[in-house]
């Protein structure tokens, strides 16, 4: 094997660890951005989570107690809001899922509709658990 050979292999290879070592970092970025920050199977409460928000904005702002109590209601009529707006709008994007669900089963095999569905409560799951 000559100079040039073995300098393009070792070249190669440096590629080859790179591009493996970027898809890995991507991968695990995915990950991490993806998964909650809550120990699984807990959730925030409404509270909670308001009240997280509220110490946020309090330590990164150097909010006033006055201030901080104004926030406080904000954000609790904020939420009440939000989910008035999901009540509504909930029911319209399941219609919307389902009849998008139902037009891919129309399209796939017998053999290929298990699978879909063992897709499909994996990705129900995954949803309850992020909606919570």
């Amino acid at each position: 094997m000559n100079d040039g050979t073995a300098k393009r292999k070792a070249a190669l290879w440096v590629g080859v660890v790179f591009l493996l070592g970027a898809a890995l970092g991507g991968l695990l970025g995915y990950a991490f951005v993806h998964s909650s920050y809550a120990a699984p199977g807990t959730q925030l409460t409404d509270q909670a989570k308001r009240q997280h928000r509220l110490a946020e904005l309090t330590q990164n702002l150097s909010l006033t107690n006055d201030q901080q109590q104004h926030l406080d209601t904000i954000l609790t009529s904020m939420q009440a809001e939000f989910k008035s707006i999901r009540k509504q709008v909930d029911p319209q994007l399941e219609d919307a899922r389902q009849r998008g669900r139902n037009q891919i089963r129309a399209i796939l095999t017998p053999d290929q509709k298990p699978k879909f569905e063992e897709f499909l409560k994996r990705l129900d799951e995954e949803r309850k658990k992020n909606a919570q």
